[in-house]
Protein backbone atom coordinates (compact mmCIF):
# COMPACT_ATOMS: atom_id res chain seq x y z
CA UNK A 1 0.00 0.00 0.00
CA UNK A 2 1.75 3.40 -1.12
CA UNK A 3 0.72 5.81 1.70
CA UNK A 4 1.27 9.79 0.07
CA UNK A 5 3.12 11.82 2.51
CA UNK A 6 -0.08 14.39 1.74
CA UNK A 7 -3.11 11.87 2.10
CA UNK A 8 -4.87 12.07 5.05
CA UNK A 9 -4.08 10.57 8.01
CA UNK A 10 -6.77 7.74 8.77
CA UNK A 11 -6.98 8.30 12.59
CA UNK A 12 -8.76 11.68 11.50
CA UNK A 13 -7.29 15.57 11.46
CA UNK A 14 -3.59 14.99 12.70
CA UNK A 15 -1.41 14.35 9.73
CA UNK A 16 2.05 14.51 8.30
CA UNK A 17 2.56 17.66 6.58
CA UNK A 18 3.82 18.27 2.94
CA UNK A 19 7.13 19.76 2.22
CA UNK A 20 5.47 23.02 1.22
CA UNK A 21 4.33 23.36 4.82
CA UNK A 22 5.79 25.27 7.97
CA UNK A 23 4.75 22.63 9.92
CA UNK A 24 6.01 24.28 13.07
CA UNK A 25 6.49 27.83 13.39
CA UNK A 26 10.16 29.21 13.50
CA UNK A 27 11.24 31.12 17.12
CA UNK A 28 14.15 33.03 14.91
CA UNK A 29 12.09 36.50 15.18
CA UNK A 30 10.55 35.48 18.38
CA UNK A 31 13.15 36.07 20.53
CA UNK A 32 11.39 37.93 23.58
CA UNK A 33 8.08 36.12 22.74
CA UNK A 34 6.68 33.71 25.49
CA UNK A 35 4.07 31.43 24.25
CA UNK A 36 0.86 30.80 26.71
CA UNK A 37 1.53 28.21 29.12
CA UNK A 38 1.07 24.40 27.31
CA UNK A 39 -0.94 23.32 30.79
CA UNK A 40 -3.35 24.99 32.88
CA UNK A 41 -3.61 23.66 36.18
CA UNK A 42 -6.76 25.31 36.48
CA UNK A 43 -8.47 22.52 34.81
CA UNK A 44 -7.15 20.15 37.37
CA UNK A 45 -8.78 22.15 40.42
CA UNK A 46 -12.56 21.69 39.42
CA UNK A 47 -13.58 18.97 42.14
CA UNK A 48 -11.66 18.44 44.76
CA UNK A 49 -14.04 15.98 46.62
CA UNK A 50 -12.51 12.85 43.78
CA UNK A 51 -8.97 12.22 44.58
CA UNK A 52 -9.76 9.31 46.31
CA UNK A 53 -12.16 7.71 43.63
CA UNK A 54 -9.78 8.78 40.79
CA UNK A 55 -7.24 6.90 42.86
CA UNK A 56 -8.79 4.13 43.17
CA UNK A 57 -9.88 4.05 39.31
CA UNK A 58 -6.38 4.60 37.92
CA UNK A 59 -3.62 3.45 40.55
CA UNK A 60 -4.99 -0.17 40.50
CA UNK A 61 -1.53 -2.27 41.63
CA UNK A 62 -2.03 -0.37 45.35
CA UNK A 63 -4.84 -1.54 46.10
CA UNK A 64 -5.65 -5.12 44.41
CA UNK A 65 -8.90 -4.70 44.81
CA UNK A 66 -10.59 -5.36 41.73
CA UNK A 67 -11.16 -2.06 40.08
CA UNK A 68 -12.02 -1.35 36.62
CA UNK A 69 -8.93 -1.91 34.89
CA UNK A 70 -6.99 -4.51 37.29
CA UNK A 71 -8.51 -7.03 36.04
CA UNK A 72 -7.80 -6.50 32.55
CA UNK A 73 -5.75 -9.62 30.10
CA UNK A 74 -3.74 -8.78 27.14
CA UNK A 75 -6.31 -9.22 24.78
CA UNK A 76 -8.96 -6.98 26.14
CA UNK A 77 -7.43 -4.22 28.34
CA UNK A 78 -7.53 -1.44 25.70
CA UNK A 79 -11.26 -2.08 24.79
CA UNK A 80 -11.93 -1.87 28.41
CA UNK A 81 -9.99 0.56 29.79
CA UNK A 82 -11.55 2.66 27.47
CA UNK A 83 -14.84 1.62 28.37
CA UNK A 84 -13.85 2.65 31.54
CA UNK A 85 -12.59 5.73 31.25
CA UNK A 86 -15.33 6.88 29.43
CA UNK A 87 -17.54 6.38 32.17
CA UNK A 88 -15.65 7.74 34.83
CA UNK A 89 -14.06 10.44 32.43
CA UNK A 90 -14.52 13.39 34.75
CA UNK A 91 -12.72 12.25 37.67
CA UNK A 92 -9.68 11.11 35.96
CA UNK A 93 -9.06 15.10 35.78
CA UNK A 94 -10.13 16.59 38.71
CA UNK A 95 -7.60 15.52 41.34
CA UNK A 96 -6.37 18.51 43.30
CA UNK A 97 -2.55 17.36 43.22
CA UNK A 98 -0.13 14.65 41.99
CA UNK A 99 2.82 13.03 43.75
CA UNK A 100 5.98 15.14 43.29
CA UNK A 101 8.94 13.82 40.83
CA UNK A 102 11.83 13.44 43.23
CA UNK A 103 15.21 14.65 42.73
CA UNK A 104 17.03 10.95 42.62
CA UNK A 105 20.74 10.48 42.96
CA UNK A 106 21.61 9.92 39.33
CA UNK A 107 23.12 6.78 40.27
CA UNK A 108 19.58 5.26 41.08
CA UNK A 109 18.95 5.46 37.59
CA UNK A 110 20.89 2.44 36.25
CA UNK A 111 17.84 0.38 37.14
CA UNK A 112 15.81 2.45 34.91
CA UNK A 113 18.60 2.59 32.49
CA UNK A 114 19.52 -0.76 31.73
CA UNK A 115 15.66 -1.44 29.80
CA UNK A 116 16.74 0.84 26.70
CA UNK A 117 12.96 2.47 26.95
CA UNK A 118 13.88 5.79 26.03
CA UNK A 119 16.64 6.59 24.04
CA UNK A 120 18.71 9.88 21.81
CA UNK A 121 19.31 9.52 18.24
CA UNK A 122 21.29 12.09 17.20
CA UNK A 123 19.62 14.61 14.89
CA UNK A 124 16.68 14.79 12.56
CA UNK A 125 17.05 16.46 9.01
CA UNK A 126 16.28 19.78 10.16
CA UNK A 127 18.70 19.86 13.21
CA UNK A 128 16.58 18.81 15.95
CA UNK A 129 17.46 15.81 18.65
CA UNK A 130 15.77 12.63 18.34
CA UNK A 131 14.14 11.16 20.92
CA UNK A 132 12.69 7.67 21.34
CA UNK A 133 10.82 5.76 23.43
CA UNK A 134 10.11 1.98 23.14
CA UNK A 135 7.18 0.27 24.79
CA UNK A 136 8.06 -2.89 23.85
CA UNK A 137 10.75 -2.05 26.27
CA UNK A 138 8.35 -1.57 29.26
CA UNK A 139 9.00 -4.20 31.91
CA UNK A 140 6.06 -5.78 33.75
CA UNK A 141 4.42 -3.02 36.18
CA UNK A 142 5.93 -5.14 39.55
CA UNK A 143 9.54 -5.07 37.89
CA UNK A 144 9.68 -1.50 37.55
CA UNK A 145 9.33 1.98 39.85
CA UNK A 146 7.31 4.54 37.69
CA UNK A 147 8.27 6.96 40.01
CA UNK A 148 11.86 6.55 39.47
CA UNK A 149 11.03 5.76 35.81
CA UNK A 150 9.92 9.98 35.24
CA UNK A 151 12.41 11.08 37.25
CA UNK A 152 14.88 8.74 35.12
CA UNK A 153 12.70 10.24 31.81
CA UNK A 154 13.21 13.98 33.70
CA UNK A 155 16.83 13.83 34.27
CA UNK A 156 17.45 12.23 30.44
CA UNK A 157 15.29 14.99 28.93
CA UNK A 158 17.00 17.99 30.71
CA UNK A 159 19.71 18.35 28.43
CA UNK A 160 18.17 18.07 25.63
CA UNK A 161 14.11 20.86 25.96
CA UNK A 162 16.78 23.58 25.80
CA UNK A 163 16.97 23.11 21.96
CA UNK A 164 14.17 22.13 19.82
CA UNK A 165 13.64 18.42 19.52
CA UNK A 166 11.40 15.87 18.23
CA UNK A 167 9.88 12.54 20.29
CA UNK A 168 9.07 9.52 18.47
CA UNK A 169 6.84 6.93 20.84
CA UNK A 170 6.47 3.52 19.43
CA UNK A 171 3.26 2.07 21.51
CA UNK A 172 3.89 -1.85 19.85
CA UNK A 173 4.16 -4.09 22.76
CA UNK A 174 2.30 -2.01 25.32
CA UNK A 175 0.00 -4.82 27.28
CA UNK A 176 -2.31 -5.69 30.05
CA UNK A 177 1.66 -6.70 31.90
CA UNK A 178 3.38 -3.13 31.36
CA UNK A 179 0.97 -0.43 30.93
CA UNK A 180 1.89 2.45 33.33
CA UNK A 181 -1.31 3.87 34.89
CA UNK A 182 -3.68 6.21 33.68
CA UNK A 183 -2.99 8.37 36.71
CA UNK A 184 0.84 8.40 35.94
CA UNK A 185 0.52 9.59 32.40
CA UNK A 186 -1.02 12.90 34.19
CA UNK A 187 1.42 13.32 36.68
CA UNK A 188 3.83 12.28 33.77
CA UNK A 189 2.24 15.07 31.68
CA UNK A 190 1.89 17.51 34.43
CA UNK A 191 5.75 16.96 35.56
CA UNK A 192 7.20 18.22 32.05
CA UNK A 193 6.97 21.62 32.21
CA UNK A 194 6.45 24.19 29.47
CA UNK A 195 10.47 23.97 28.58
CA UNK A 196 9.54 20.05 27.91
CA UNK A 197 6.74 21.45 25.78
CA UNK A 198 7.71 24.17 24.38
CA UNK A 199 10.41 22.79 22.77
CA UNK A 200 8.95 19.61 21.49
CA UNK A 201 8.59 20.33 17.89
CA UNK A 202 6.93 17.09 17.05
CA UNK A 203 5.23 13.78 18.56
CA UNK A 204 5.06 10.92 16.75
CA UNK A 205 3.21 7.72 17.91
CA UNK A 206 3.87 5.31 15.71
CA UNK A 207 1.63 1.79 15.00
CA UNK A 208 -0.71 3.93 17.37
CA UNK A 209 -4.30 1.49 18.18
CA UNK A 210 -7.72 2.42 18.85
CA UNK A 211 -7.12 3.12 22.28
CA UNK A 212 -4.15 5.39 22.13
CA UNK A 213 -5.90 7.81 20.06
CA UNK A 214 -8.72 7.59 22.25
CA UNK A 215 -6.78 8.80 25.49
CA UNK A 216 -5.35 11.54 23.17
CA UNK A 217 -9.12 12.46 23.25
CA UNK A 218 -9.79 11.97 26.77
CA UNK A 219 -6.53 13.77 27.35
CA UNK A 220 -7.93 17.21 25.31
CA UNK A 221 -8.96 18.69 28.87
CA UNK A 222 -4.88 18.73 29.59
CA UNK A 223 -3.58 19.30 26.44
CA UNK A 224 -3.29 22.79 24.86
CA UNK A 225 -4.74 22.99 20.97
CA UNK A 226 -1.12 24.38 20.42
CA UNK A 227 0.40 21.17 21.70
CA UNK A 228 -2.12 18.76 20.01
CA UNK A 229 -1.03 20.34 16.71
CA UNK A 230 2.29 18.48 17.20
CA UNK A 231 1.03 14.93 17.54
CA UNK A 232 1.29 12.70 14.41
CA UNK A 233 -0.27 9.22 13.92
CA UNK A 234 2.31 7.20 12.03
CA UNK A 235 0.86 4.00 11.14
CA UNK A 236 3.80 2.62 9.41
CA UNK A 237 7.31 2.71 9.23
CA UNK A 238 7.26 3.52 5.54
CA UNK A 239 5.10 6.42 6.91
CA UNK A 240 7.75 7.19 9.70
CA UNK A 241 10.62 6.91 7.13
CA UNK A 242 9.30 9.67 5.10
CA UNK A 243 9.82 12.24 8.43
CA UNK A 244 12.58 10.51 9.66
CA UNK A 245 15.16 8.32 7.91
CA UNK A 246 14.40 4.74 10.24
CA UNK A 247 17.67 3.41 9.81
CA UNK A 248 18.88 5.71 12.48
CA UNK A 249 16.07 4.15 15.36
CA UNK A 250 16.93 1.04 16.67
CA UNK A 251 13.81 -0.06 15.91
CA UNK A 252 13.33 -3.30 17.66
CA UNK A 253 12.49 -6.38 15.85
CA UNK A 254 9.10 -7.44 17.37
CA UNK A 255 8.01 -3.44 16.43
CA UNK A 256 9.28 -4.88 12.60
CA UNK A 257 7.65 -7.41 12.45
CA UNK A 258 4.51 -6.31 13.54
CA UNK A 259 4.99 -3.58 11.15
CA UNK A 260 5.49 -6.21 8.69
CA UNK A 261 1.91 -7.54 9.29
CA UNK A 262 0.51 -4.04 9.04
CA UNK A 263 2.11 -3.38 5.70
CA UNK A 264 0.44 -6.71 3.76
CA UNK A 265 3.70 -9.15 4.76
CA UNK A 266 6.26 -6.29 2.97
CA UNK A 267 9.15 -6.22 4.97
CA UNK A 268 11.09 -2.45 6.41
CA UNK A 269 14.49 -3.55 4.67
CA UNK A 270 12.53 -2.77 1.27
CA UNK A 271 11.04 0.44 1.96
CA UNK A 272 14.44 2.16 3.13
CA UNK A 273 15.97 3.42 -0.11
CA UNK A 274 19.63 3.52 0.38
CA UNK A 275 20.45 4.68 -3.17
CA UNK A 276 22.39 8.11 -3.52
CA UNK A 277 22.37 10.23 -6.48
CA UNK A 278 25.73 10.78 -7.95
CA UNK A 279 27.98 13.38 -6.90
CA UNK A 280 27.87 17.22 -8.63
CA UNK A 281 31.04 18.53 -8.78
CA UNK A 282 30.01 21.36 -7.08
CA UNK A 283 28.01 19.21 -4.30
CA UNK A 284 29.00 20.04 -0.73
CA UNK A 285 26.32 18.02 1.51
CA UNK A 286 26.79 14.69 1.49
CA UNK A 287 30.09 13.90 0.32
CA UNK A 288 33.74 14.00 1.61
CA UNK A 289 35.89 16.77 2.53
CA UNK A 290 38.45 15.60 0.19
CA UNK A 291 35.30 15.84 -2.81
CA UNK A 292 35.55 19.44 -1.79
CA UNK A 293 38.77 20.31 -1.48
CA UNK A 294 39.43 18.76 -5.18
CA UNK A 295 36.29 20.51 -6.41
CA UNK A 296 36.31 23.95 -5.15
CA UNK A 297 40.66 24.06 -4.18
CA UNK A 298 39.80 25.04 -0.86
CA UNK A 299 40.18 23.48 2.92
CA UNK A 300 37.40 24.93 4.58
CA UNK A 301 34.36 24.20 2.54
CA UNK A 302 32.55 27.37 1.35
CA UNK A 303 28.78 26.72 2.93
CA UNK A 304 30.67 26.43 6.55
CA UNK A 305 32.70 29.64 5.81
CA UNK A 306 29.85 31.66 4.58
CA UNK A 307 27.46 30.35 7.54
CA UNK A 308 30.53 31.37 9.80
CA UNK A 309 30.93 35.01 8.52
CA UNK A 310 27.17 35.33 8.98
CA UNK A 311 26.89 34.03 12.18
CA UNK A 312 30.71 35.85 13.66
CA UNK A 313 29.03 39.34 13.73
CA UNK A 314 27.65 40.94 16.78
CA UNK A 315 23.77 40.91 16.21
CA UNK A 316 24.17 37.18 15.37
CA UNK A 317 26.69 36.28 18.05
CA UNK A 318 24.08 37.87 20.82
CA UNK A 319 21.12 36.06 19.34
CA UNK A 320 19.32 34.12 22.12
CA UNK A 321 19.03 30.30 21.49
CA UNK A 322 21.17 30.76 18.46
CA UNK A 323 22.13 26.59 17.82
CA UNK A 324 19.00 25.59 19.54
CA UNK A 325 16.27 26.49 17.25
CA UNK A 326 14.93 24.99 14.32
CA UNK A 327 14.80 27.30 11.06
CA UNK A 328 12.23 27.47 8.44
CA UNK A 329 12.41 24.08 6.92
CA UNK A 330 11.88 24.74 3.57
CA UNK A 331 14.33 27.79 3.39
CA UNK A 332 16.88 25.33 5.03
CA UNK A 333 16.18 23.16 1.70
CA UNK A 334 16.59 25.83 -0.78
CA UNK A 335 19.50 27.05 0.70
CA UNK A 336 21.37 23.24 1.13
CA UNK A 337 20.07 23.04 -2.98
CA UNK A 338 22.21 26.95 -3.55
CA UNK A 339 25.15 25.57 -1.82
CA UNK A 340 25.38 22.12 -3.64
CA UNK A 341 24.79 24.58 -6.87
CA UNK A 342 28.13 26.27 -5.92
CA UNK A 343 26.54 29.83 -5.63
CA UNK A 344 26.64 32.15 -2.68
CA UNK A 345 24.53 31.88 0.01
CA UNK A 346 22.56 34.85 1.52
CA UNK A 347 20.51 33.94 5.04
CA UNK A 348 17.38 36.13 6.41
CA UNK A 349 18.26 35.22 10.33
CA UNK A 350 20.48 33.67 12.27
CA UNK A 351 18.91 30.62 12.73
CA UNK A 352 19.15 29.51 8.91
CA UNK A 353 23.08 29.70 9.04
CA UNK A 354 23.20 27.98 12.09
CA UNK A 355 20.55 25.19 10.99
CA UNK A 356 22.67 25.12 8.42
CA UNK A 357 26.31 24.58 9.72
CA UNK A 358 24.89 21.42 11.98
CA UNK A 359 23.23 19.82 8.78
CA UNK A 360 26.39 20.29 6.92
CA UNK A 361 28.32 18.69 9.59
CA UNK A 362 25.94 16.21 10.34
CA UNK A 363 25.31 14.92 6.40
CA UNK A 364 29.34 14.87 5.90
CA UNK A 365 29.99 11.42 3.85
CA UNK A 366 32.77 10.95 6.74
CA UNK A 367 32.15 13.24 10.42
CA UNK A 368 34.87 15.61 11.11
CA UNK A 369 36.89 13.61 13.72
CA UNK A 370 36.60 10.58 11.85
CA UNK A 371 35.39 7.22 12.03
CA UNK A 372 38.66 5.68 12.96
CA UNK A 373 38.35 8.11 16.26
CA UNK A 374 34.89 7.19 17.52
CA UNK A 375 36.04 4.37 19.76
CA UNK A 376 38.62 6.37 21.49
CA UNK A 377 36.16 9.24 22.12
CA UNK A 378 33.58 7.34 23.50
CA UNK A 379 35.73 5.89 26.50
CA UNK A 380 36.36 9.79 27.29
CA UNK A 381 34.98 9.42 30.69
CA UNK A 382 37.16 6.57 31.56
CA UNK A 383 40.88 8.93 31.15
CA UNK A 384 42.63 10.26 33.91
CA UNK A 385 41.57 14.03 34.60
CA UNK A 386 45.26 14.77 34.97
CA UNK A 387 45.71 12.93 31.79
CA UNK A 388 42.73 14.26 29.54
CA UNK A 389 44.56 17.69 28.40
CA UNK A 390 47.40 15.16 26.56
CA UNK A 391 44.93 12.61 25.38
CA UNK A 392 42.90 14.89 23.46
CA UNK A 393 45.82 17.10 21.88
CA UNK A 394 47.28 13.78 20.74
CA UNK A 395 43.71 12.86 19.47
CA UNK A 396 43.46 16.43 17.48
CA UNK A 397 46.80 17.31 16.85
CA UNK A 398 48.32 13.66 15.65
CA UNK A 399 45.33 11.79 15.14
CA UNK A 400 43.32 13.58 13.04
CA UNK A 401 43.84 13.80 9.33
CA UNK A 402 45.52 17.62 8.73
CA UNK A 403 42.25 18.63 7.03
CA UNK A 404 39.69 17.68 9.11
CA UNK A 405 42.23 19.13 11.81
CA UNK A 406 41.88 23.05 10.05
CA UNK A 407 38.41 22.72 9.41
CA UNK A 408 37.96 21.82 13.52
CA UNK A 409 40.10 24.40 14.17
CA UNK A 410 38.12 27.09 12.53
CA UNK A 411 34.42 26.01 13.73
CA UNK A 412 35.68 25.78 17.37
CA UNK A 413 37.56 28.87 17.13
CA UNK A 414 34.35 30.76 16.07
CA UNK A 415 32.79 28.60 18.91
CA UNK A 416 34.44 30.19 21.14
CA UNK A 417 33.20 33.38 20.10
CA UNK A 418 29.58 32.19 20.67
CA UNK A 419 30.51 31.05 23.95
CA UNK A 420 32.17 34.51 24.80
CA UNK A 421 28.19 35.83 24.52
CA UNK A 422 27.20 33.08 26.51
CA UNK A 423 25.37 35.96 28.80
CA UNK A 424 23.14 37.08 25.67
CA UNK A 425 22.92 33.72 23.76
CA UNK A 426 22.80 31.28 26.30
CA UNK A 427 25.31 29.12 24.60
CA UNK A 428 27.91 28.21 27.16
CA UNK A 429 30.13 25.25 26.72
CA UNK A 430 28.18 22.55 27.95
CA UNK A 431 24.98 24.03 25.54
CA UNK A 432 27.06 24.02 21.91
CA UNK A 433 28.62 20.56 22.95
CA UNK A 434 25.16 18.74 23.39
CA UNK A 435 24.22 20.37 20.04
CA UNK A 436 27.60 19.97 18.07
CA UNK A 437 28.82 16.54 19.90
CA UNK A 438 26.57 14.12 17.91
CA UNK A 439 27.57 16.10 14.64
CA UNK A 440 31.22 15.81 14.98
CA UNK A 441 31.56 12.49 15.63
CA UNK A 442 29.62 8.84 14.90
CA UNK A 443 30.49 5.24 14.12
CA UNK A 444 30.52 3.75 11.09
CA UNK A 445 28.79 0.60 12.17
CA UNK A 446 25.96 1.39 15.01
CA UNK A 447 23.27 4.03 15.09
CA UNK A 448 23.89 6.79 17.47
CA UNK A 449 22.83 6.44 21.09
CA UNK A 450 22.19 7.79 24.65
CA UNK A 451 25.33 5.49 26.05
CA UNK A 452 27.77 7.22 23.12
CA UNK A 453 26.11 10.71 23.00
CA UNK A 454 26.80 11.09 26.89
CA UNK A 455 30.48 11.14 26.63
CA UNK A 456 30.87 12.50 23.37
CA UNK A 457 28.91 15.81 24.78
CA UNK A 458 31.86 15.79 27.14
CA UNK A 459 34.45 15.21 24.99
CA UNK A 460 33.08 17.92 22.97
CA UNK A 461 32.41 20.14 25.91
CA UNK A 462 36.56 19.56 27.52
CA UNK A 463 37.48 20.82 23.70
CA UNK A 464 35.72 23.84 23.42
CA UNK A 465 36.89 24.73 26.88
CA UNK A 466 40.45 24.03 26.67
CA UNK A 467 40.41 24.79 22.82
CA UNK A 468 43.73 27.70 23.72
CA UNK A 469 45.48 24.83 24.73
CA UNK A 470 44.54 22.19 22.00
CA UNK A 471 44.60 23.92 19.51
CA UNK A 472 47.92 26.42 18.21
CA UNK A 473 45.74 30.02 17.93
Amino acid sequence: MDINKNSPSKSGPVSILGDNDEPYPSLSDYHDYEPNLEFDDSELHQAPNVIAHTAELINVESNGMGSPISDFTEDNFEEELAEACEENFDSLFCSTSYPEVGDTPPEKFSEISKYGIIDVKGDDSDGRKIIVVYACKLPPVKEIDHSLFLSYLKYTLESYVKQDYSLIYFHYGLSSKNKPSLGWLVQAYKAFDRNYKKNLKALYLVHPTSFLKFVSQIFRPLISAKFGKKLNYIHTLRELNLVIPIEKLDIPNEVIEHDKRVNGGIPVTTIVDHHSKPSLPTQQFGVTLQFIKDHYEVIIPPVVKQCVEYLDTPDALETEGIFRRSANAVKVRTLKEIANSGQRLTFDDPHEAAVLLKKFLRELKEPLLTYELYDEIVQFQSWNKDEQLRQVSILVMEKLPEDNYKVLKYIVSFLSRVMERSDLNKMNAQNLAVVFGPNLVWSELVSMSLAAIGPINMFTQYLLIHHNDIFMI
